[in-house]
């Protein structure tokens, strides 16, 4: 029996050996194409992508199987960035595919990032795709698919390389840049192509590993980014650049080893993009910086506060026509001369093209950007069955606090876009659903760190009332 829990709000994913299978994975594979034929009867061809985790072999070879079993070719390209399945959707012109990962997740996880046409598909469609196989619908197809195998890869450099080469160029500075791919996909593309934007390179964990030998491959971690931070210290070099199993998230460190959320990335990005096109729509995850939203807003874009997920804001970032979107884990979305998924590669080749056009560092791109305290994303351990019902809880315990106006910590409002984003006179609180692990995420920011304390310790106390009572 399929576990129904690994159906999640925008991928697939769940316990290897545990949760998934060689025979769930060919499930979902028949699945997918039933579901896409339904959508597009006249869909033919869709792309196959893996990482580097152990795993990703078999689940991958035999969700090949329960696609063809539809009728539809798949076009097998192996380990690759999951920025790179979804830029072959358009390289090829598929019909859609899926991308075998575990992202940023443990070892024992895996999963599946699927995309019907062009768009990663989330939420009632990810239900859709569970109902056909508890339904154990049949596919009436005449024929089985075929495999073909094609180096999307390559096909990615090479784009890159029409790109963004002309900064190799003799008016630009050859900027110093270390890569930590934490022994994930990044080493077989990032090295290479940021070689040919005139960049030297200095390469940590490039080799792909499925046992993440070195470190967890998740930048938005300090503790998995020490080596990137004394790396970069040591070296003198422009900017450190650290990336998670599948490249879709990216981590900065400026030179001097500070680390650079991705709401701080956003800001550098969002200027460069305003001065360029001005009145733009950007959109930023609840877990983002209010100073982020105002500085879009000072600089003449159209900011937007939205729900956490890479399938969800790229759906928004359609329906708003936006060119821009962030997520603080690093998930960035570049619109504007690019396709408008999440690509942590493409990302840094936008922030190296803006620092030799500007002749700036990260440090001083961001230097008049006012100074806030703010805690990194805090995972409290929660299972899949009761964190829902506990974000809900301490939802309607803050709706309380506000209508009664008690404590000193006076509660100015409630954002309720993806869990609870509590405001206060000097910053904010935020606690949510993951949507990838059974965690709650809570994160805070003020102006000041006695403010950062008394928000984060009323959080604090208000969530684990709220974890006890349910």
């Amino acid at each position: 029996m399929i576990n129904p829990h690994i159906f999640r709000e925008y991928d697939i994913r769940g316990i290897v050996g545990k949760e998934l299978d060689s025979g769930v994975a060919f499930c979902i594979g028949r699945a997918f194409g039933i579901m896409l034929r339904r959508r597009n009867p006249a869909a033919a061809r869709v792309s196959v992508g893996r990482d580097v985790r152990n795993s990703s072999v078999g689940l991958a070879s035999n969700l090949i199987g329960g696609i063809i079993s539809t009728g539809l070719d798949v076009i097998d390209i192996d380990v690759c960035p999951t920025p790179v399945q979804y830029f072959s959707l358009f390289h090829l012109d598929l019909d859609g595919g899926i991308m075998v990962t575990g992202s940023h997740n443990p070892s024992e996880y895996n999963g599946f990032k699927i995309s019907i046409g062009k768009d990663t598909i989330h939420g009632r469609d990810i239900q859709e795709l569970k109902d056909i196989i508890f339904s154990d619908a049949i596919a009436d197809v005449p024929l089985k698919g075929r495999v073909e195998n094609f180096d999307a890869v390559a096909a990615y450099k090479r784009y890159m390389f029409e790109q963004f080469s002309y900064l190799a160029g003799d008016d630009f500075k050859r900027l110093k840049i270390v890569v930590d791919a934490g022994n994930g996909t990044a080493g077989t593309v990032v090295p290479e192509i940021l070689g040919a934007a005139g960049c030297e390179v200095t390469g940590l964990y490039c080799e792909p590993d499925g046992n993440f030998p070195n470190h967890h491959p998740d930048p938005t971690v300090v503790e998995y980014i020490r080596d990137l931070i004394e790396e970069t210290k040591k070296t003198g070099a422009d900017i450190g650049v650290g990336y998670d199993g599948d490249s879709d998230r990216i981590g900065v460190v400026d030179r001097e080893g500070n680390v650079i959320w991705g709401d701080q990335l956003m800001i550098i990005l969002g200027r460069a993009l305003l001065k360029e096109k001005p009145g733009a729509t950007i959109i930023g995850d609840v877990k983002c910086s209010q100073f982020m939203f105002e500085d879009i807003k000072a600089h003449g874009g159209n900011p937007i506060m939205w729900k956490t997920g890479h399938s969800l804001v790229k759906q928004k970032m359609r329906d708003e026509k936006a060119l821009l979107a962030g997520e603080f884990s690093g998930h960035i979305f570049i619109a504007d001369r690019y396709f408008g998924y999440d690509d942590a590669v493409y990302t840094t080749l936008r922030l190296v093209e803006i620092m030799k056009k500007t002749g700036k560092d990260i440090k001083e791109l961001l230097a008049d950007v006012p100074k806030a305290c703010f805690t990194p994303e805090i995972r409290i351990e929660c299972s899949d069955s009761l964190k829902k019902r506990v974000v809900e809880k301490i939802t309607d315990d803050f709706r309380k606090l506000m209508d009664n106006e008690t404590g000193t910590l006076k509660i100015k409002g409630l954002d309720t876009t993806d869990g609870v984003r509590v405001v206060f006179e000097k910053g904010w609180g935020l606690v949510r659903t993951s949507n990838t692990q059974p965690v709650i995420v809570m994160r805070v920011e003020a102006v000041d760190e006695l403010s950062l304390d008394n928000y984060r310790t009323l959080l604090e106390r208000e969530l684990a009332s709220a974890m006890e009572a349910a």
